[in-house]
């Protein structure tokens, strides 16, 4: 597929856990949840997978207007039609979590399939890793038991945060769970939500010192 090279060569310098292989493992977990998703277009459910972190706002100046711009630019050149850019369009447009107090509906059903894949790959083990490489590109500390979570009430807010790594697993990580849209999202996160909480009591007990 054309649009896999594309953004395999887009992304291929990417350090932040924002990468092509994030990319690819959305894609191939999107592809999982909709076997299990009756009516699911999964040519829709593949571009849209495959191009939702196409332009993250977070590496283009807080622009959250550039993923778009980005895949519209990209599907025109392959000639897709006008119905699959702007239902692919609103998948990357809204995919986004924007905050722990900011609800944001998905309202196709391809859309709630790669937003869940894309929660799953920012939980379990893998969203540990991840999460510590983006707290290194961002050079924010690992944590600070002095600066407490924020629950963000706007998208602006969550955008600006410097939080401490840490404090990301309680400002979005822990709240994924709970925000799954199918039965398979919701599903394959249990685990990866228990994993992470049991890493978080071990990060506690070391920081104090404790065995």
């Amino acid at each position: 597929m054309s649009t896999a090279k594309y953004v395999q060569n887009t992304l291929a310098e990417e350090s932040t856990g924002h990468d092509w292989w994030h990319v690819y493992r959305v894609w191939k977990t999107a592809l999982n949840i909709a076997k299990h998703e009756e009516g699911a277009d999964l040519f829709i459910v593949q571009l849209a997978a495959l191009l939702h972190d196409i332009a993250d706002w977070k590496f283009h100046g807080s622009n959250s207007d550039m993923g778009v711009k980005t895949a519209t630019a990209w599907l025109n050149k392959i000639d897709a039609d006008k119905e699959t850019i702007e239902r692919v369009c609103y998948i990357i447009k809204n995919i986004s979590f924007k905050g722990a107090n900011v609800r944001n509906k998905m309202n196709s059903k391809e859309g709630r399939i790669v937003q869940d894949a894309d929660r799953l790959d920012a939980i379990g083990a893998i969203g540990i890793a991840r999460t510590f490489a983006y707290g290194g590109y961002k050079n924010v500390p690992i944590y600070n038991p002095e600066v407490k979570p924020k629950y963000h009430q706007t998208f602006a807010s969550y955008k600006a945060s410097n939080s401490p790594t840490i404090n990301h697993f309680y400002e979005k990580l822990l709240l994924l769970k709970d925000r799954m849209n199918t039965k398979t999202g919701k599903r394959l996160a249990e685990e990866r939500d228990v994993f992470m909480r049991t890493y978080l009591k071990k990060f506690f007990r070391e920081w104090e010192g404790k065995e």
